[in-house]
């Protein structure tokens, strides 16, 4: 297969086996670890993994890129997985298929999306990522959030490849373990780190409208994001565009959760904009007055 995977973990012992099991085909599995306390080390080992431990120091690389540039990967081909995505059978005989005819130095791949036990069809359709690609040919790009609440894995960073790019069909299954409470923290740890990210994005001009015709699927994401946090009502927006325009509805009592779930996720990020800034003013005056 000449294949190395990359998973990044971090207490996935609910999540890790399950994706380990899926890629039991793999020349070579690498997983990353940020200071697992649960058995997140033992499943890896079990399963004949490399288990290498991150210690993060701040700024870059962060822990897939440092993966990736660390000369770990023996194999020509490097495959990026989260612990809570799954490589189906069909995705794994396409994989197969597109690294023997090397058409391509990189491929674009999707999310299944899986929430309540429900494929969310409609309601949370992924772009496409980066996530196949030759070893030495592709990295994640470097966007300068370096002291946005010190998280050592790549968020919103995409992969870059020097060369040609094609996408595979099937799709990446991610479907977490966790319960829906480990989830909503999970959100609510992200909102406060999105929240930092979005004051300086909001300070940062709109990218240039050629963009969101470009070819290339990530700067049209990053085009219309960049356009959508600018306008008035994202909580309401996302939800009407996920639940009725996305036609969410359709994916029954779960997407109806996690389309109210994702709007009350852009609202917790926007009270925590506002909170950031109430405090800045606050410590403005404080100045002003000593």
């Amino acid at each position: 297969m000449t294949v190395t995977v990359i998973i990044a973990t971090k207490n996935e012992e609910q999540n890790l086996r399950n994706c380990l099991e899926s890629v039991r085909w793999a020349d070579q599995v690498i997983v990353v670890d940020s200071g697992s306390t649960d058995r997140t080390r033992k499943i890896a080992e079990e399963y004949g993994a490399h288990f290498h431990v991150f210690e993060y120091g701040g700024g870059w690389p962060k822990k897939r890129n440092w993966a990736i540039n660390s000369g770990l990967a023996k194999h020509p081909w490097i495959l990026i997985l989260d612990a809570d995505e799954r490589v189906s059978a069909a995705l794994r005989n396409e994989i197969q298929a597109a690294v023997k005819t090397a058409h391509f130095d990189g491929y674009y791949i999707k999310w299944k999306f899986i929430f309540l036990g429900r494929w969310m069809k409609h309601s949370w359709s992924h772009g496409w990522m980066m996530r196949l690609f030759r070893n030495g040919r592709g990295e994640y790009e470097n966007l300068n959030m370096t002291d946005e609440g010190g998280w050592d894995a790549e968020v919103h960073e995409n992969v870059v490849v020097a060369g040609r790019c094609g996408k595979l069909s099937h799709c990446l299954d991610h479907e977490s373990s966790h319960d829906l409470h480990r989830w909503i923290q999970k959100q609510n740890d992200f909102s406060a780190w999105n929240a930092k990210r979005r004051i300086k994005q909001l300070d940062s001009p709109l990218p240039a409208l050629h963009h969101f015709f470009s070819n290339d699927p990530v700067k049209r994401r990053k085009w219309m994001k960049a356009f959508f946090l600018r306008l008035p009502g994202k909580p309401l927006l996302i939800f009407f565009y996920l639940y009725f325009f996305k036609m969410g509805f359709l994916d029954g009592l779960a997407g109806f959760y996690f389309c109210s779930l994702r709007a009350c996720h852009e609202l917790n990020i926007n009270a925590k904009v506002f909170e950031n800034q109430l405090e800045s003013m606050n410590q403005q005056n404080e100045d002003s007055s000593n």
